[in-house]
């Protein structure tokens, strides 16, 4: 589709084939699923803007939503929000800090032992670091850390109990990972980077170590799209990117020249129940029953960069994540990391 069309299907909302377009809300999409009583979602990044819709819409609708927060009152006060409007809902706070490989094991672990089913896993948290370069307590460059190595692992340490629900209960589970368009900004060799960048061989950018970190997230998607359906698990996983949205991620760049530019692209910035759409689009609706490894905007699939389409670059990010993460291994407790 040339791109001036596209770029008026977009300024206008106009659906593509899902029914569905730039313009439709997160309450819209999961109108044809209202009632998810039956399911338990964690959502990562749940207390303000794209997840705390997230969360809101899927409790409304009546799923179980356990929020993990690294500030446990945000989460408490987001959970007061939930239940403010759906008294009913059910909804669970556990601490969570995804640039803490220690620290996605205690959380894997406490939910573990609630015993608790788990249909839905939403890696929504993100994090768009800006000034000098700063490490995670891991040594990892800290936005790959939180918007990329923290999900990996918890996905892997979830992924035994998600295959247990979905073939104990019959309801397909679903894996989404929340990345952007903005992983087709980087075209480099990621591997390079990182090695490079945390060495300080080379200046800090934070516009590209997001670029880097939101590309793992689609190559993630696509290697472990491929080893669930090797395993046989009932469970599918997608990549979405949610628009362009004014959220406290981009606010945290506040300034004169910041604001100009968001007013002036304001017809192209998405409202949060708009950009919580494609989420929840990916999580709940009948559509995408047994669709896995796809990349998806404004609710319809989506073309992903080159460097997100190779299957060879997906299998080597994921031995090199293996490898980031066995060297914490030894802290994993009582946790079995399931091999996948």
């Amino acid at each position: 589709m040339p791109k001036m069309l596209q770029a008026a299907r977009y300024l206008l909302g106009s659906p593509g084939a899902s029914g569905f377009g730039s313009k439709s809300t997160a309450e819209e999409v999961t109108a044809a699923c209202p009632d998810l009583g039956s399911l338990t979602a964690i959502i990562t990044g749940a207390t303000s803007g794209i997840g705390a819709e997230t969360a809101r819409v899927l409790a409304k609708r009546g799923a179980r939503v356990v929020i993990p927060a690294r500030s446990v009152k945000a989460a408490e006060d987001m959970r007061a929000r939930i239940l403010a409007e759906c008294p009913g809902a059910d909804v669970l706070v556990l601490h969570l800090d995804l640039s803490s490989l220690a620290s996605v094991r205690d959380f894997a672990r406490r939910f573990l032992s609630l015993g608790l089913p788990l249909h839905l896993l939403i890696n929504n948290a993100g994090k768009f670091s800006h000034g000098q370069l700063a490490l995670s307590e891991d040594g990892v460059e800290m936005t790959f850390a939180t918007n990329y190595l923290g999900h990996f692992l918890l996905t892997k340490l979830l992924l035994g109990r998600m295959a247990e629900t979905a073939a104990e209960t019959g309801v397909q589970g679903r894996i989404v990972n929340v990345s952007s368009s903005v992983h087709g900004w980087f075209s480099g060799d990621w591997a390079d980077y990182l090695q490079l960048v945390t060495r300080r061989k080379i200046p800090y950018d934070a516009t590209q170590a997001y670029a880097v970190s939101k590309l793992a997230n689609v190559l993630h998607t696509k290697e472990l799209a491929a080893r669930l359906q090797e395993m046989g698990a009932d469970v599918t996983v997608n990549c979405v990117h949610p628009g362009i949205v004014r959220t406290r991620l981009n606010r945290d760049r506040e300034g004169l020249i910041t604001d100009l530019v968001f007013v002036l692209l304001s017809k192209l910035l998405k409202t949060i129940p708009q950009a919580a759409a494609t989420t929840c689009y990916a999580a709940v609706h009948p559509r995408l029953a047994g669709v896995s490894g796809r990349y998806l905007a404004d609710c319809n699939e989506a073309l992903q960069s080159p460097a997100a389409a190779s299957r060879r670059e997906a299998a080597r990010l994921w031995q090199a994540s293996e490898d980031m993460i066995s060297g914490s291994s030894s802290q994993q407790g009582s946790t079995k990391e399931r091999n996948i």
